[in-house]
């Protein structure tokens, strides 16, 4: 089930991004006085009554473009700064939080907000609107503040709710409403191809790379960055096995994200790995892995996805017998917490070695569906053992008994061990390290878990 997105809405310092921070349970988003601090759009994952979702803090509106003052709407900047705000947040979402400040009242610009939001609404067959949309009162530290979110009833958009997001005061019954109005959890059409998404900065190749491999033009391809805003899926077959091929917008560093479509871009391209087998890693050659890349990274192994590396443009380096293998140096170290996926060096534009991207692909989602016999399993666990005991703490030695795979997609392991808090973290990477060595896994992340029992 794909999670819903919650957006944060609002004119600037009515407090979206210390709601955020409290919903996320931390920090992202810098929280000052001054109107307009949030220059980029947050994102971040909260859960509640056992629903996971995502949470959007809409920024970059600077309402005091050409001297205005904060409270202005004269401007024509901030008020397309606020219709694309709004209009995106509401095409994007599940749930709206229209937050507004009681110290200020009603002001302009949240009648210019709250007009917006009204007129963008999706009216249902059943009446209703999509999507809801909930009038949040901030600051309401107190009664005599909780008794003034009447007020806001001028919004023409429903009963105000009065919280504290500093404090947390009623933030549990929003969040109560919020999960209720989310779309019902049904089970989604059962899809058996595998799925592959195409990753990472933007320029980086992406599009042209679903071309050739599609065979013709399904996406743009532009030399501007980020001409691909939605997650674009593309179904094909290969060797009689259904694929699904989904193009992503470019992942930028979060400073670098940009008010507007962008944020969400951003949001449906990590949406997209969540709903992957595999994740194609694209790296533009030309400027070489970034911190940016090792971020993506980052997340397609925090989503316990599968992972090719493709290395884009190599048509363009200037290249003797060593460049690649330095290269791939330079890249095993970069992403040294990835070390068992494949390498791809590859022209998206001239086809060198492209034919060799989704066989390769195809053999690491096989790979993540590998199932180990528990004979096989325990063989590896106690030769390692053997080889290289754990080391003691407290005079304690923890011991292993014996191990099972419990599921695959992605291979997850269950060692029984004496006392599970004994094992060390660099020791269950040496027990990953000599599964891999027995049996590959190669691309896929595996996951090992120790349980306690007796002797």
């Amino acid at each position: 089930m794909t999670k819903p997105i919650v957006a944060l809405v609002g004119r600037p310092n009515v407090g979206k991004s210390t709601l955020f921070n409290r919903l996320v349970g931390e920090r992202m988003a810098i929280v000052h006085d001054t109107p307009g601090t949030t220059r980029d759009r947050l994102f971040g994952e909260a859960e509640w009554n056992g629903r996971t979702f995502h949470v959007v803090d809409t920024g970059g509106i600077d309402p005091t473009h050409g001297g205005k003052s904060p409270l202005s709407i004269d401007s024509v900047d901030f008020i397309e700064d606020i219709r694309s705000q709004a209009q995106v947040a509401i095409s994007e979402a599940d749930v709206v939080l229209f937050i507004n400040d009681v110290e200020t009242g009603v002001t302009g610009p949240d009648l210019e907000v709250a007009d917006i939001l009204r007129r963008s609404q999706k009216k249902l067959e059943d009446g209703s609107f999509f999507p809801p949309i909930f009038v949040v009162v901030n600051k309401a530290e107190n009664q005599e503040r909780r008794d003034m979110a009447p007020l806001f009833y001028e919004l023409g958009l429903g009963d105000p709710i009065a919280i504290s997001a500093v404090h947390g005061t009623s933030t549990g019954d929003l969040l109560d409403l919020v999960v209720a109005a989310f779309p019902e959890e049904d089970a989604e059409a059962e899809d058996e191809s595998v799925k592959i998404a195409i990753v990472g900065k933007p320029n980086a190749g992406k599009s042209s790379l679903l071309n050739k491999l599609v065979g013709k033009e399904r996406a743009i391809v532009s030399e501007i960055a980020g001409t691909t805003r939605d997650a674009t899926d593309t179904k094909i077959e290969v060797d009689g096995l259904e694929v699904t091929l989904i193009d992503t917008a470019g992942i930028r560093r979060r400073g670098k994200i940009e008010p507007g479509v962008e944020q969400f871009s951003v949001l449906r391209a990590f949406k997209a790995i969540e709903r992957a087998d595999v994740a194609l890693l694209m790296i533009d050659a030309t400027t070489g892995i970034t911190s940016q890349d090792a971020h993506i990274a980052g997340f397609v192994l925090d989503q316990w996805k599968s992972c090719v590396v493709i290395v884009n443009k190599w048509d363009a380096i200037e290249k003797d017998s060593f460049t690649m293998e330095d290269y791939t140096r330079k890249i095993r170290a970069d992403l040294n917490f990835m070390d068992y996926v494949p390498l791809l060096f590859i022209s998206a534009k001239t086809g060198q070695r492209v034919e060799t991207v989704l066989p390769m692909a195809l053999r690491v989602q096989e790979e993540r569906l590998a199932r180990l016999t528990t004979s096989k399993i325990n063989s590896v666990i106690h030769k390692a053992q053997d080889a290289h005991p754990h080391p003691s703490h407290a005079g304690r030695q923890m011991k292993m008994f014996y191990g099972t795979q419990v599921r695959s997609d992605p291979p997850t392991f269950m060692i029984y061990v004496n006392e599970p808090k004994l094992m060390h973290f660099t020791y269950l990477r040496y027990l990953e390290n000599q599964i891999r060595e027995e049996y590959g896994f190669l691309g896929t992340p595996i996951r090992i878990v120790t349980k306690g029992r007796r002797e």
